[in-house]
């Protein structure tokens, strides 16, 4: 045989080659982890914003120069080494109390309050006719009142107040917000946590359903024959371990519910699809905020019967969670979400750093309304042209823009959006995440986060055109030169052209 004719394999990467990349993605995930203790345990987010902001944006670039060397890993190898790096990222977020958010304290005094079986949403904390509950740690007096989280509150019948009082709950004044399946949780917390436990079993069930997140994104992304290094988006991403653990976000339950959600709706049945609209059910019912990814849920659908499949128990799951809770309670279990919609701006335009992109062109009267019609242009798109079997892309486009429109400035919002780029592999929407860091963190040394929040939410506008663009360029090209039909699962494929 002529050996020059003689067809030869491709030939494989050098093992040392292969070793090397190994060794870099570890190397720089430890340099990752390292760096991730140092900012969490860095007391900056009142006293050096501008500190802290580089602190934040040195494990951000770590996290890219990870996620860079992942690519050159071996593939038997990317799924121990993704669930390893998980494990050791999550785990940062257990190395203090929460530094840079009080919300924890008030799923604590929620927690409390439920297992001495009163509603949660009948009494605002500061509220004499619950102060038989309360203790030094959510409760301080005297010299502990003096730091800048800490909340003046009127003292209990009987109680010298010669002291000041306090409570590291924020809001004190008001009921909470939050819906029946977080408040399910905060209670489960407090039944299980030891006496004097504080902050800490929070954090560690927060740390728990990040992993739970992992874990669940790499079964859809098997099912899907999709490469597991997308994990990593999420796995690995700063913004998990500093809101999802330390902070210990009820976020986190919601994202953990919603990829689960998609991840049962992606299959095919419709018994699949109910159990799919069940479990986004309890995601709304978790932080509302996940309601968003029901569009992308309902991709591509063309029988009213599929998109009832997931809205009816959706909607029935949602209803029937807050029922004990309607049966339990004297008020509202709305709770405060009117005022907080007020006092975030998101129904006065000129106040606060909301619809910070669309005020730059439009006048601030005209920000909601375009809001509105953009989003449902978005979520047209997606039903009609999504692709059903990956209701996350329609998801992480609608949750993507209405972010980038409404310019939220807290950073643990985010979290969800983290998730659905982990599942849908376009790196380019986590500028997203990093424009609501950059908001609540940074925005602290300017006094004004209105300026930070135009600046950060474009400079993320227009990484997603642009890559987006690119993106479209390439696959377009090798439209032409592949036959029709050739790269139908191209996107999960081959990630690297993504």
């Amino acid at each position: 045989m002529n050996p020059r004719t003689t067809p030869t394999a491709p030939a494989r990467p050098a093992p040392a080659r292969r070793a090397a990349g190994t060794a870099a993605a570890c190397a720089l995930l430890a340099a990752l982890t390292t760096a991730l203790v140092l900012t969490i345990r860095h007391h900056g987010f009142v006293a050096g914003p501008v500190g802290l902001s580089w602190w934040y944006a040195g494990c951000w670039a770590l996290f890219a120069g990870a996620l860079l060397a992942l690519r050159r890993v071996p593939a038997a190898r990317v799924v121990p080494l993704v669930l390893a790096g998980a494990v050791a990222v999550t785990a940062t977020g257990l190395v203090a109390p929460p530094r840079t958010s009080t919300d924890a304290y008030r799923y604590a005094w929620d927690g409390r309050v439920q297992s001495a079986g009163i509603s949660p949403y009948d009494h605002a904390p500061r509220d004499p006719e619950l102060a038989r509950l309360r203790d030094a740690w959510l409760f301080p007096t005297g010299a502990a009142c003096a730091g800048p989280d800490r909340a003046p509150v009127p003292p209990a019948a009987g109680t010298p107040s010669t002291r000041p009082h306090c409570t590291r709950i924020n809001r004190p004044a008001v009921h909470t917000i939050y819906p029946p399946v977080a408040e399910a949780y905060f209670l489960l917390v407090d039944v299980v946590s030891p006496e004097g436990a504080r902050h800490k079993p929070l954090q560690t069930g927060a740390a728990l359903l990040c992993l739970g997140v992992t874990g669940a994104a790499l079964l859809v992304l098997r099912r899907r024959g999709a490469d597991p290094r997308r994990a990593a988006y999420w796995a690995w991403c700063p913004a998990v371990p500093v809101e999802a653990v330390n902070n210990a976000h009820i976020d986190v339950l919601g994202v953990l519910l919603a990829v689960a959600g998609l991840g049962l709706v992606a299959a095919r049945g419709t018994g699949r699809r109910m159990a799919g609209g069940l479990v986004l059910g309890a995601a709304v019912a978790t932080k509302l905020m996940p309601a968003i990814v029901l569009p992308g849920a309902l991709s591509g659908v063309r029988r009213v019967r599929d998109a009832a499949a997931v809205l009816l128990p959706a909607a029935a799951f949602t209803a029937l969670a807050y029922l004990p809770y309607v049966l339990l309670s004297d008020g509202s279990v709305l709770g405060y979400l009117g005022g907080y919609v007020e006092e975030e701006g998101y129904e006065d335009p000129s106040a606060g750093s909301r619809y910070a992109l669309l005020r730059l062109v439009l006048p601030d009267s005209w920000a909601p309304p375009v809001l509105l019609a953009v989003l449902a242009g978005v979520c047209l798109y997606v039903l009609r042209r999504g692709d059903p079997g990956r209701p996350w892309s329609g998801a992480l486009l609608v949750t993507g823009w209405a972010f980038l429109l409404l310019t939220p400035g807290y950073s643990w919002y985010a979290l969800l959006l983290v998730a659905l780029v982990a599942l849908d592999g376009r790196w380019e929407w986590l500028g997203v995440a990093v424009a609501g860091a950059a908001v609540y963190v940074t925005g602290q040394a300017f006094g004004s986060r209105a300026g930070v929040s135009t600046v950060a939410y474009g400079a993320a506008a227009l990484l997603v055109l642009a890559v987006t663009a690119v993106r479209h360029r390439r696959r377009t090209g090798r439209g032409r030169a592949a036959p029709a039909g050739a790269g139908a699962t191209a996107s999960d494929r081959t990630p690297r052209s993504r």
